[in-house]
């Protein structure tokens, strides 16, 4: 039996993030075709983690600048090593290198980490983004010491393409990977005369998440609520602060509910889901979990990049305030708009988030890549180069923090 480890940068909480969905797949992704798991992290786990082992994946915890990883990877000797973000290939990929140095790396970046940290700075300082910065540079550098980066959005990809013309070699677009809605599932959604109220749901740990609920609060809602006095707007959110709950006015039927437990099971009771996301990167979980549930959305350009299918959404985008307000308003009340909105949901999940289109040939292109392994780096040379220093630079800083933890104890 194969064996593929993945280095998590926290344990997967897939009630909490899209982030921990998107781990969560890739582990049973590899476990159907028969892999054996093993997922370690060096960070706590928290009430809310998800029981691996209650799915035959097999759970270390390690640490960061401990030596004492490198004797458990020589003893486990994994075939393929997955990357949770650019940062763990930062801490650990030196010593994987070292001590596994035929297994394939893998890094799944979620979301280009640098799009999303420009795109929030040129929102923040009213400037055009600019996309070169350190976090860039560390992004990129882990991306080319690696054999495959995992790219969850098709812009991402034109971006590491054609401006920072990475090689294609090295980048794979895979998203979400969605089960196909049976009818029996659509025959059970609540009808649109059965729903009702708007909501919104974002872990608040994701600072796009905390924006646009100001968003809302300041410039979308008092629209909204002119249009419908009656209706209210419920904010869900895994890790909510009390910034975020300073914002509960229920005279306003603005109401903060904290963590969903089941977030699509939640989103079946709701009419819409308004979404104003100023700025972002990746493909938003959240527009995924309305489509299963039948909900459809309200989101800016940015909140529905990589998923919108020729210029259609499961709603309506729109980055105007006063527009995106009567634009929720007409799809809130609208029947014929709304289950029109509902079906182009189940044909954009079909066509962008498809398990069954895109698991089979991933696994084939893995299988290439570890049969043609010593070919694949010759080519990416850049990447061999940045390894050599990486490995240096990150080795002796790392040993340097062992010691000094060492006297600290």
């Amino acid at each position: 039996m194969k064996t593929i480890l993945f280095i998590g940068l926290v344990w997967p909480e897939p009630q909490s993030s899209a982030a921990g969905i998107r781990i969560l797949q890739l582990v049973r992704m590899f476990q159907s075709v028969g892999y054996q798991v093993v997922f370690a992290s060096a960070a706590a786990k928290s009430p809310y983690s998800h029981p691996l082992s209650q799915e035959r994946v097999r759970e270390e915890d390690i640490q960061l600048n401990d030596s004492r990883f490198d004797a458990f990877v020589i003893s486990l000797k994994p075939d393929i090593i997955v990357f949770d973000r650019f940062v763990t290939e930062e801490q650990y990929g030196w010593r994987v290198r070292q001590h596994c140095p035929a297994a394939l790396t893998i890094l799944d970046t979620e979301d280009l980490h640098f799009l999303r940290r420009a795109r929030q700075e040129a929102v923040k300082q009213h400037t055009t983004i600019d996309y070169y910065n350190e976090i860039t540079m560390r992004e990129i550098a882990a991306i080319l010491r690696c054999d495959l980066s995992l790219i969850i959005s098709k812009y991402e990809i034109q971006l590491l393409l054609e401006t920072f013309h990475l090689s294609a070699d090295l980048l794979y677009y895979l998203p979400f990977l969605e089960p196909t809605i049976e009818e029996s599932t659509r025959n059970n959604w609540l009808p649109f005369e059965q729903r009702k109220d708007f909501v919104f749901i974002g872990n608040f740990l994701h600072e796009p998440n905390w924006h646009t609920v100001r968003t809302l609060k300041t410039h979308i809602w008092p629209k909204i609520r002119k249009y419908l006095p009656t209706a209210e707007l419920h904010v869900y959110g895994a890790y909510a602060s009390e910034k975020v709950y300073q914002l509960h006015q229920p005279q306003e039927n603005f109401l903060i509910k904290g963590r969903a437990e089941d977030a699509r099971k939640t989103l079946e009771a709701y009419r819409v889901l308004i979404a104003p996301i100023p700025f972002g990167a990746g493909v938003k979980g959240k527009f995924i979990d309305a489509m299963q549930a039948g909900t459809p959305s309200v989101t800016t350009t940015v909140g529905a990049e990589s998923m919108s299918v020729d210029g259609r959404w499961n709603g309506y985008m729109e980055d105007d305030p006063d527009c995106f307000s009567e634009k929720a308003t007409r799809l809130y009340e609208d029947m014929k708009i709304w289950y029109e909105a509902r079906e182009t949901g189940i044909d954009i999940l079909h066509a962008t988030s498809s398990k069954e289109q895109f698991e089979v040939p991933f696994l084939r292109h893995i299988n290439e890549l570890n049969t043609g392994l010593s070919v694949h780096r010759r080519k990416n040379f850049i990447g061999q180069i940045l390894q050599n220093q990486q490995h240096s630079a990150s080795k002796y800083m790392s040993r340097w923090i062992e010691e000094k933890n060492k006297h600290l104890r």
